[in-house]
């Protein structure tokens, strides 16, 4: 897998100044597209996107200081850009500067370094985890857009479960009727970048085979493989580094790719709610040749 994430990096650097589509280089990596995504931003620690936008500027960034007999338009036109006006807001973006002002000022610009993905060797902490085939379920309960936080608590998400009184939890809680059981944590329709930032439907509620009572959201969610994964630590971080940990660890020693669909986290937590006991369904399909 390795290998061939490398080779996509590759073909990124042969083409920094045409339209690079993430579904060539899934093709590249052998695997979808939406779970090339996810892996790189696992890898990386920034999306797929903003890597490309970083390396086209940094060696554009090159030319703009280096070869001075060059027009901006030329350097422009090179990296993809139809207009200067498109390129100096990129360049802008990522340097801090416009390229005009750093070709006559000799300005300190910024350089994304090429990715290289190498092997190290950990794995000295195993991830507990079991597949499982679950059919066509509900998860029903109340729902809100909110933004991804990678680190620390999301505030956001926070507010919008105190604001379900305790009579509509308990309502709620009743409809549970299957794994996972008790109330749920469902993140859908989170943005392909994964990007801190960009929003997601966030659910609070339960998983179940019940049509959703009158004023309650409901997500239908089709048959398929999950794999699911328990940890325990400290609250909030030992979640966030479980997810972080099944796509920069499991997935890549493991013959299986994630698929489009919810994540479901349920959540036990300590009595004075410091450390917390997780159980992390995420959506898998067996990879080819797996």
């Amino acid at each position: 897998m390795l290998e061939r994430l490398n080779d996509a990096m590759e073909h990124i650097e042969a083409h920094l100044g045409e339209r690079i589509e993430a579904a060539e280089l899934a093709r590249i990596a052998m695997t979808s597209e939406y779970h090339f995504r996810r892996m790189f931003s696992a890898l990386a620690g920034l999306p797929l996107s903003e890597y490309i936008r970083r390396r086209r500027m940094t060696v554009a960034g090159a030319e703009v200081l280096g070869a001075p007999d060059r027009t901006l338009l030329d350097v422009a036109v090179r990296y993809g850009y139809d207009t200067g006006e498109g390129f100096a807001r990129a360049f802008r973006a990522v340097h801090g500067i416009g390229p005009g002002e750093a070709r006559r000022s000799g300005a300190v610009l910024r350089s994304q370094q090429r990715l290289t993905f190498r092997l190290v060797v950990e794995g000295s902490t195993a991830m507990r985890y079991k597949l499982v085939e679950k059919d066509a379920f509900r998860v029903v309960g109340r729902k809100a857009r909110v933004p991804l936080i990678h680190e620390g608590p999301n505030p956001a998400i926070a507010e919008f479960i105190r604001g379900i009184g305790r009579e509509e939890l308990d309502r709620i809680a009743a409809l549970s009727d299957q794994e996972p059981a008790g109330i749920v944590g469902v993140s859908d329709q989170l943005d392909p970048s994964r990007a801190e930032g960009t929003e997601l439907d966030y659910y609070h509620g339960v998983v179940s085979g019940a049509e959703p009572p009158e004023g309650l959201d409901a997500l239908d969610v089709p048959a398929g493989t999950w794999a699911v994964f328990e940890n325990e630590g400290e609250f909030p971080q030992a979640l966030q580094y479980l997810w972080r940990d099944v796509f920069t660890q499991w997935f890549p020693s493991n013959p299986y790719a994630s698929r489009p669909g919810p994540e479901i986290l349920r959540v036990r937590l300590s009595e004075e709610g410091k450390r917390a006991e997780a159980e992390l369904w995420i959506p898998v399909e067996r990879t080819a040749g797996g």
